[in-house]
């Protein structure tokens, strides 16, 4: 039987955001994380923006064919995730709850928009066809 496959979709030009995607892991019996670069062209990507749901503005995780967006998403992934190591049970006790979630990922996500703009990064722009839009 074969795993089920959890998409993580994040800017992974964005350092903070990278490095997190990169430590997070989730629970072998929950299925495999693979992580999709929204700066790069996927159906994925497509779907979310079909959506109408602005990439800039937060990560997104599917899994079982839902669509979890921003601070669901960090809560659902906090969920599924491994306890083990440092990170991950930081992770765990941060974002299990919905409502610490709703009130922590505004103000990651600020902190994220002012580090690329800091850094002269681009908007991911996925709802708007000039992609050059500066933070």
């Amino acid at each position: 039987m074969s795993k089920e496959e959890i998409l993580l979709v994040y800017d992974k030009d964005c350092p903070a955001c990278d490095n997190y995607c990169q430590v997070v892991r989730i629970r072998e019996s929950i299925g495999e994380l693979k992580i999709i670069n929204a700066r790069e062209s996927s159906e994925v990507l497509e779907e979310i923006t079909q959506l109408g749901l602005d990439i800039d503005q937060g990560m997104v995780l599917k899994m079982g064919g839902v669509i979890y967006y921003g601070a669901d998403a960090i809560h659902a992934l906090a969920l599924i995730s491994s306890r083990s190591g440092v990170f991950n049970k930081l992770n765990y006790w941060l974002f299990k709850s919905k409502r610490v979630s709703a009130v922590l990922y505004p103000v990651l996500r600020f902190f994220r928009n002012l580090l690329l703009k800091m850094l002269g990064k681009t908007k991911i722009n996925n709802l708007n066809s000039t992609g050059n839009d500066r933070f």
